[in-house]
């Protein structure tokens, strides 16, 4: 029963990455689109361990980390800095603290946080007209 409460948080990630990934292939769609659906991926992994929890919880636990992430970056010794470097390192750590990142991660949270809300509100109705 847990790994079907799951699987959809599965998906949901594999997509936020895909579009997180073509975002930052298009001129027309603002740098801020990809920060704000990192966080909306890192709500989705919260929610994928988490998947009994409130959701309120969840996303201040996301958001938790997307700043705790953001504000890594202005810790600099070259041995993350060599990290930060390669295409893993710069897609989880970042390579540079930013304010509007902060809001960005936000946006992408509440936007995770409705959709997870929406969801769950349809799997409750569900089940309760079993």
């Amino acid at each position: 029963m847990q790994f079907r409460k799951r699987l959809p948080y599965v998906g949901l990630i594999f997509l936020i990455i895909l579009l997180g990934l073509l975002s930052r292939q298009f001129a027309l769609i603002p740098v801020s689109t990809g920060d704000a659906l990192w966080a909306t991926m890192i709500f989705f992994i919260v929610r994928f361990f988490l998947v009994d929890a409130r959701v309120n919880s969840v996303a201040w636990i996301g958001l938790l980390i997307c700043y705790l992430v953001e504000f890594s970056q202005l810790y600099q010794q070259p041995w993350i800095n060599n990290i930060r470097q390669t295409l893993p390192g710069r897609l989880i750590l970042g390579q540079g603290f930013l304010w509007s990142d902060l809001i960005a991660y936000a946006i992408g949270i509440f936007i995770a946080y409705l959709i997870d809300s929406a969801v769950a509100g349809k799997r409750s109705l569900t089940k309760g007209s079993k």
